[in-house]
This record gives structure tokens, sequence and C-alpha cells, in this order.
């Protein structure tokens, strides 16, 4: 519980991926921020951090002694959402609503009649150039309703959404027309005209949930893929002295394809570990034996059967909530997960008594990619594909069980703690 309940604070503290990566920065106490821009000097044993774009990180922990190989854990900063455009208020009759459009593959309808408010980064001037703020308007600002049931009567017979119709905020009467600005300007502590560019996002206002008779379960927004974020720092975080290096990857703009500069499908991952090995004093050769070496788990979270719709599960490879950690398989490697990466994730589990269990999708139903295989293309290592057990993922409010995030903050402090070895006859050594 107290883990589910660090989660729910961890989440609060993280509207958007900015705030994600802002709160996962304070809970690296001990770790030595590094700036992509100036020269590394890494020393064995230490414990270091980069950000970019501020909204993805990669930190690691160094052995004391020379090491062979990385082990890393990589998950996602963002969700689904809502981006308000540049120019945001739209006057229509006695309202003002926000001009939005859609972030990422969300369930539309789980955003109408709820409380929402605003969030991200402002970028101000000053008097040495221009200053990068995070914001969060922190207030029940927002709704987005639906229409009455007398005026929409087929509602409940199935509704397509038009995100150019449907789905702009209220921001409030004609009294408020001119105001947005001056309340993001507020929020950041400047003045409105100084504020020259800006990337805001909706967020649900809901305060995650322990609950159940038994408190089994956890509701919350954004618990695909803060749930596995949390879980990976807090395992480095806890992880004892190994013989290797231990990374931990949080990438952005995994819910819109990865191809930014901050994303799995950029150059960071691959940045880092290289720079990590030149600055130790290594050579070209020694990072291409270390990537042949190296292990990773892609860890996003997967698809609970649903109590209403068991039959949108597979017959055999379905996965429960509190049932522990779910390994993930596609034959088209949506997943990255093979025989190889299987065995030894099955392996370093069974030692630490964590639960393991297995999700394909129905083969007639097509499912989401995660980030494995895209960074898989950057920085080619042995990967698999993990997550917990969830409901309603992409909803703005999601469901998933107390005792898997337990068990997944276990299960990946045991992976780092592993010295995995591949021996030339294909055989591993844990």
């Amino acid at each position: 519980m107290s883990n589910a309940q660090k989660l729910i604070d961890f989440i609060k503290k993280s509207p958007t991926g900015f705030h994600a990566i802002d709160t996962i920065v304070r809970e690296l106490e001990g770790f030595e921020p590094l700036q992509e821009s100036e020269n590394w000097r890494l020393q064995p044993g230490g414990k270091y951090y980069v950000t970019r774009n501020r909204s993805s990180i990669i930190a690691f922990t160094l052995p004391k002694a020379p090491f062979k190989a990385f082990q890393l854990i990589a998950s996602h900063s963002d969700s689904p959402t809502f981006k308000i455009k540049e120019n945001a208020e739209i006057a229509k009759g006695k309202y003002v609503q926000l001009d939005t459009e859609r972030y990422g593959g969300m369930i539309m309808s789980s955003w109408f009649d709820r409380p929402l408010s605003v969030a991200g980064r402002v970028l101000a001037r000053t008097e040495k150039g221009i200053k990068t703020i995070l914001v969060d308007l922190d207030k029940d600002l927002l709704i987005i309703p639906n229409v009455a049931i007398h005026m929409n009567r087929e509602i409940n017979n199935g509704y397509k959404y038009n995100a150019a119709v449907d789905t702009f905020p209220l921001w409030g009467s004609d009294e408020t027309k001119d105001t947005f600005k001056a309340e993001v300007a507020k929020a950041a502590g400047v003045a409105p005209e100084d504020i020259l560019g800006a990337d805001l996002f909706l967020y649900n206002r809901m305060e995650g949930r322990v609950w159940g008779v038994k408190d089994e379960y956890v509701s919350a927004p954004r618990l695909d893929d803060i749930e596995c974020a949390f879980a990976s720092v807090e395992a480095l975080k806890a992880a004892g002295d190994s013989h290797h290096a231990n990374v931990c990857c949080v990438f952005d703009n995994e819910e819109v394809g990865s191809t930014t500069k901050q994303g799995a499908d950029s150059s960071f991952l691959y940045d880092v570990l290289r720079r990590i090995l030149l600055s130790l004093g290594r050579g070209e050769e020694d990072y291409y034996k270390a990537l042949a070496a190296s292990f990773m788990l892609s860890a996003d979270n997967a698809h609970a059967v649903h109590p209403n719709h068991p039959e949108y599960s597979d017959p055999v490879n379905q996965t429960q909530m509190n049932g522990g950690i779910v390994v993930k398989f596609n034959a088209n490697q949506k997943y990255t997960t093979d025989g190889v990466s299987e065995a030894v994730f099955h392996q370093i589990c069974q030692k630490a008594n964590v639960p393991v269990q297995h999700y394909a999708n129905r083969s007639d139903l097509p499912g989401g990619g995660t980030l494995g295989n895209i960074s898989g293309s950057h920085v080619s290592i042995n990967t698999l594909d993990i997550g917990l057990a969830q409901l309603a993922m992409h909803s703005c409010y999601e469901t998933a069980g107390t005792k898997d995030i337990d068990y997944m903050i276990d299960g990946m402090k045991a992976f780092y703690e592993t010295d995995i070895e591949c021996a030339a006859d294909g055989e591993y050594k844990l």
C-alpha cells in the first residue's frame, strides 16, 4: 500500500511529461546532473542523469570496477491528452472555449463532464535571454460538457466524436475573454507579454484512489505509462552493487510515434551510452562489445482481461490485475520479447519470487506497439517487453492492481542487481 500511495503522489505531481521528468529529477537524490552541451567527466561508482527537452531523462549508475555491459529499463513520460493550440481562445456567443487538438489515441468520451486544468511549460523573456518555466494552473478550470440525451438520443447506441466540434473545453463566460494567456502568465510568475512560446495540455483533476473491498485496485490518470516509469526509478534507487552499468530511460512522445529529438526513435539513447564509455576512456570497439552484452526491459502497461468483455482477450495468454509482471509477445515484433529474453527474465523473477504472467493480443485484434523495438533500431540489444495489467488503457482515468506495483519494483530491482553474461556458444549465466 505504501508504494501505491507513493505512485498516486507521483502522478499528482506529474500532470504532463515535463512535470514527470521534473518529479523524477527530484527523486534522484545523490545523482549528478549532466548537460549534453558540456564535457562529461564520469567516475567509476558515480550516479548521473541527463535530460533532453526537459521531457525525457536517462539516469544511470556506474560500478566501481570496469564494466562490460549496460542493463536498461525504458518507459515513457507522455499519455494521451489534448494539446492547447497557440491562439487558444474561441469566443462563441456567451461562452469562451479553448482550441485543442488530440495528442495520442485517447478514449475521447472519458474526458467529458469532469474537472480539468492546464499544465505544461512556457518559454519567457528574461534580461538574460529566454527561460523555461513549468506551469500548472492547479485549479478546476475547465470542463468538456456532454450534450444532453434529450438532444442526442442516439448517444447510447454509439456516437462518433468530432475533435473539431465535440471536445472543446469550456473556459468560461464571455466575461473571461482574453484571460487565458494572463492566467498562464500568472501561474508562471511572468508578464503575459514576456511569454514567447508554450507547450500546454489539458489534464484530469481527479486524484488517484486506492479502492476495492481489500484495497486491491488503484485508479488514477496517466497510469500508462507513469506506473512503469515510477517503478523503474524506485528500482534504480534501491538496486545494490553490480558489475554492469544500470540505466533508467524515460522517453517522451511514445504515444505519437516517438519520432522526436527526445523520443525513443531519436539518437538520445545511442548518444548517452556512447558518451558514457568515451568519458571513461573506452573506445569505439568497447561500445559495440558492451551493446552485444547488454539487456533492456521495455516497460509499458498491458491489457487485463475486461470483466464485461473477456472475449477481447486471447483464450490462454491473458492477464489479471495483481497477477504479477506481464511479459508481452507478438509474432510481428510489435513487442520485442523472444525466447532468449523471456528465459533470462523468467529466471531473474523466479529467483526474486516475483510472479510473471504472459500476454498476447487476440489473433484478430492488433495491439499497439511499444518503445522497445523503436529504440532497438538505434541501439540494438537483447530486449524484453513487460508491463502491468490494467483496465481502460488510454482513458483519462485508468485502473490497475495495487500488488502489481510492488511486483514491478521488486522485479526491476532484481534485474538491475543480476549480472547477465552471454557466452559465445549462446548460453547465458546469471
